[in-house]
């Protein structure tokens, strides 16, 4: 049976959040002392276990979205709703909301335009848009470069509409589509490497660039797990996800590696078991870990509804 690339990475971006979700905040020497090998529940947010966060409900908004086509606005109506009225919720609760994403899409319900929402400030730079961003690979793989690049932005401005977050969020989807046409992750992250430097070479992005070193002039993956922060800073999160790529050779090892890593454990999982997910498959994904996860139906019909738009029933 053809693998649906959808279900691939929507279960392994959620499974991933889910397995963080538990252990959110806790220290990275506290988790090498009791890591987290398994799907658990309560901890932190006092959740059953399977259940995922902010992360997967705006990924699962954004996709939902695109089932319809693009449309900054209708992206912008979901994510109100997904705040206002529990819209694509594990239990029907909204809990884990970051700042920054809270108050832009304050500013979506007033109807401010979708690409203004977003805080363009240095501070507004935590993971709030690369955490839900990766659908965005379905829809665009077959786009031209400009196209990736620029939608990719808008979709990042609806909640973070620094160039740094947009940046983050362009060699992201720019490593998903390369996953996408089959490469492994390290020629994955070599071609992205390489369109990555291209494209952001012109202002104002070339100036953000520096902020980017550790993986774009160096391999990320050589790095001692020591020097990969595990914060809510959008460079962190790209950092560790990527490492944690890099350095496993599963779908398990990989989301265990980022969500130990400690800290914001959700969307390091999330960012990088939406990664492994798409190289490693569904089938990969512990079925135990799958079968915990909250909604699970409903996320498997979402993933057909966007794969059938997308690849053709």
């Amino acid at each position: 049976m053809k693998r649906n690339k959808v279900l691939d990475g929507l279960f392994g971006l959620c499974v991933g959040d889910a397995l963080g979700v538990p252990v959110e905040f806790t220290s990275r020497s506290r988790l090498k002392e009791n890591p987290v090998t398994d799907m658990i529940g309560w901890g932190t947010h006092h959740q059953p276990p399977g259940t995922w966060s902010d992360d997967s409900s705006l990924a699962f908004c954004l996709a939902e979205s695109l089932c319809n086509g693009f449309d900054l606005h209708d992206i912008a109506d979901k994510f109100c709703k997904w705040l206002y009225e529990a819209y694509w919720t594990p239990h029907g609760v909204v809990f884990d909301v970051g700042n920054a994403t809270q108050h832009a899409i304050s500013r979506l319900k007033k109807g401010v335009n979708p690409v203004e929402a977003g805080g363009k400030d240095e501070s507004s730079n935590g993971n709030g848009s690369l955490m839900r961003i990766l659908p965005l690979a379905y829809y665009l793989e077959k786009s031209s470069k400009l196209q990736q690049f620029e939608i990719t932005h808008q979709v990042s401005c609806l909640t973070h509409g620094h160039i740094r977050s947009q940046i983050a969020c362009g060699m992201y989807i720019q490593l998903a589509i390369n996953i996408l046409n089959g490469h492994t992750p390290k020629l994955a992250y070599e071609i992205m490497k390489d369109v990555v430097l291209e494209y952001y070479s012109k202002q104002p992005y070339a100036a953000e660039l520096k902020n980017f070193a550790r993986i774009l002039e160096s391999d990320i993956s050589q790095l001692p797990e020591h020097s990969i922060k595990s914060s809510g800073y959008v460079v962190d999160t790209l950092e560790a996800s990527m490492w944690a790529l890099l350095n496993n050779n599963s779908y398990k090892d990989t989301v265990l590696a980022a969500v130990n890593l400690g800290g914001d454990t959700d969307t390091t999982g999330a960012v990088a078991g939406g990664l492994a997910g798409l190289y490693y498959g569904y089938d990969n994904i512990p079925g135990s870990w799958i079968n915990m996860i909250a909604r699970k139906d409903d996320i498997i019909e979402l993933a057909n509804k966007l794969h059938d738009k997308i690849y053709g029933a």
